[in-house]
């Protein structure tokens, strides 16, 4: 199930997560945010060992400003709370489990 983060609890439930995160930076508006949504339900669904969270950049602009996302969809890719990849726009399936998968 991929989790609903804010502002509020960016930092508790990606900064200080363990392991493998992506984090789905969307807006409501975006057609390719609203295309990129089943595929990031099948990748979930493929990575058991990979957290997923997505994140309205409309209601969280601050965030969006903070790790400079200015495209959507933007995809990052945390490890042990670090920024280690950024995919932005919407790519096919097995491109964005490459690029996510090389930091497992």
């Amino acid at each position: 199930m991929v989790l609903e983060i804010n502002s509020e609890n960016f930092d508790n439930e990606v900064l200080a997560y363990n392991g493998v995160m992506v984090v789905d930076f969307f807006a409501n508006w975006c057609g390719p945010c609203r295309k990129l949504a089943p595929i990031l339900e099948e990748v979930e669904g493929e990575l058991k060992n990979v957290k997923f969270a997505k994140i309205n950049t409309d209601e969280n602009i601050e965030m969006a400003k903070k790790y400079q996302v200015s495209g959507l969809p933007t995809l990052m890719v945390f490890k042990n709370g670090e920024a280690v990849e950024r995919i932005v726009g919407l790519m096919p399936k097995s491109s964005i489990i490459t690029n996510i998968e090389k930091h497992i």
